[in-house]
């Protein structure tokens, strides 16, 4: 199956999500080592003789310029996700590193004699601190990057200038006495985990990754960083739903009768709220929309609908809900209800599938009118239906 092409926005939504990890992460290892007065280092004996080389500040610096420029080089969705993903990844661990064991270089850099290259120096010094050792996230980027470009540049002479610029990157780092060789180190075994952890091969988006993804973000910030005791709530509450994603748990939040248990409302309550938040917003968006999408006089489709939008719903209707994360409205409850959780952005298999579409069958039959809706209305009940009128069905009794 060809691959489908990355758009301009699905690469500024990728370039924007990590561009606020790293920044969110590094910035807050950075002044956490700060705060503690960090003096540890993990400088070897020989390496005070490295000379300091001032002109490679140039290559070091230009990581800047990768990390923006090679979310617009890659092609494909697939590519993206991938670089994205791993960078991702690379900046997380790297980051719990930091919080968890913060190292400071260990020795002033010389004076600098080149008036641009003291003007560059500067500028890194305003962006960065002495702190963010090991690993170095320089090294393992430098690793994604090449990972990334490398099937990119057809001919041998690019392909040999991107490779010695790239090394150059990362070999900055020492010359430059922003790291230490057991931090090039670390950032060379960072990088090979995650091109081996994220796999290039995958049809689905790792939903369990960028919740976990997030509650690391929480838990760093939030927790470690400002002692926030809600974040760490969240942190804990969003890493059981990438808990529940990773292990495909369609039940993880128990609803029944289009309901959930008081407990599950205490352990998930920020990432419940987050979806009625955002079924608001929707259904505020959509406002002058139709809410109901009447394929067949039989099936109708769309989001889960609000108690006066309920009523348009003919009295005898059979409601199916896929919406494992909203609480179907009570004014739908009152119908004929049958709730079928799927996981919102994965796509069903085939077992529940075929349930779904053999209930939806059974009530058509019967003369009943089927309004089958998820969430937000835009994908599961899209899929569903879809399958459905693709079978040739006839949908009128």
């Amino acid at each position: 199956m060809p691959s489908t092409p990355a758009t301009v926005q699905h690469r500024l939504r990728h370039w924007l999500l990590n561009s606020l990890v790293f920044g969110l992460c590094y910035l807050t290892a950075n002044m956490l080592a700060q705060q503690q007065g960090v003096i540890r280092h993990a400088a070897l004996s020989f390496e005070a003789g490295i000379p300091f080389l001032q002109w490679m500040i140039l290559p070091y610096l230009s990581s800047g310029l990768f990390f923006c420029l090679t979310f617009f080089v890659v092609r494909s969705q697939d590519q993206l996700r991938l670089l994205s993903q791993r960078l991702l990844l690379a900046t997380v661990i790297a980051a719990f590193i930091f919080v968890l064991y913060p190292l400071q270089f260990s020795w002033p850099r010389p004076a600098i004699s080149s008036t641009w290259c003291a003007y560059l120096y500067d500028y890194l010094a305003l962006m960065d601190k002495p702190y963010n050792q090991l690993p170095s996230l320089h090294v393992a980027y430098c690793l994604l990057f090449w990972s990334a470009l490398r099937e990119h540049v057809h001919t041998t002479p690019l392909r040999m200038a991107l490779a010695t610029w790239l090394l150059l990157t990362a070999a900055s780092t020492v010359f430059t006495y922003q790291h230490h060789l057991l931090d090039v180190l670390g950032g060379s075994l960072l990088g090979l985990f995650c091109l081996i952890f994220i796999k290039p091969k995958r049809a689905e988006p790792h939903v369990a990754f960028y919740y976990l993804i997030f509650a690391s973000i929480f838990f760093i910030t939030g927790f470690i960083f400002a002692h926030s005791w809600l974040a760490l709530y969240i942190a804990c509450g969003l890493a059981l739903v990438s808990l529940a994603y990773y292990r495909n748990d369609v039940h993880f939040l128990h609803k029944k009768q289009g309901q959930y248990p008081w407990w599950i409302w205490f352990m998930y309550a920020p990432y419940l709220l987050g979806y009625q938040l955002t079924w608001l917003a929707v259904v505020w968006r959509e406002r002058r929309k139709p809410v109901i999408i009447k394929l067949t006089d039989r099936l109708w489709v769309g989001r889960r609908l609000s108690s006066r939008e309920a009523k348009q719903l003919p009295p005898d209707c059979s409601i199916i809900d896929l919406a494992n994360e909203l609480s179907e409205t009570p004014a739908l409850r009152k119908h004929a209800y049958r709730h079928f959780p799927l996981l919102d952005l994965l796509k069903p298999g085939k077992q529940v599938s075929d349930e779904i579409l053999q209930y939806m069958r059974q009530e058509i039959e019967m003369g009943k009118t089927v309004y089958l809706h998820c969430a937000m209305g835009y994908s599961r009940c899209i899929l569903l239906a879809k399958l459905y009128m693709s079978q040739g069905t006839n949908s009128r009794p």
